[in-house]
């Protein structure tokens, strides 16, 4: 679902749609992601968010049930900002690495976004 891309980031194409709320992506492959790419040796924590980027923004990503495979459900606000036109949209996401999603969310504020200046 993700290459590696950068020091900071792995790449991935996903489905992109609107959203009432926080970002979300498929329970199972939100965990699944969870544990092979933020996971280490021992006791892997599933239920931490997930740091994306999509356009210029940054936000964390939960998993849900409700949201489809292969599918990242953002509020419209991200859509927008992103120039996501007629979703859903198959579009290049950016997941960061665990030590870069770690720092961006020690700066975050809210559930929703992490501050642009925290990149």
């Amino acid at each position: 679902m993700f290459e590696q891309f950068s020091r900071g980031y792995y790449l991935g194409r996903l489905y992109v749609e609107p959203r009432e709320g926080g970002a979300a992506m498929c329970r199972d492959q939100h965990e699944r992601v969870n544990q092979q790419l933020y996971g280490d040796e021992g006791v892997t924590r599933t239920d931490l968010p997930l740091v994306m980027k999509l356009g210029r923004r940054h936000f964390p990503v939960r998993g849900d049930e409700e949201v489809p495979a292969d599918t990242l459900a953002v509020p419209e606000t991200v859509l927008e900002s992103a120039d996501v036109r007629n979703p859903p949209s198959l579009c290049e996401v950016f997941l960061a690495k665990a030590d870069h999603a770690a720092r961006l969310l020690s700066v975050a504020d809210t559930g929703d976004a992490v501050p642009d200046s925290a990149v």
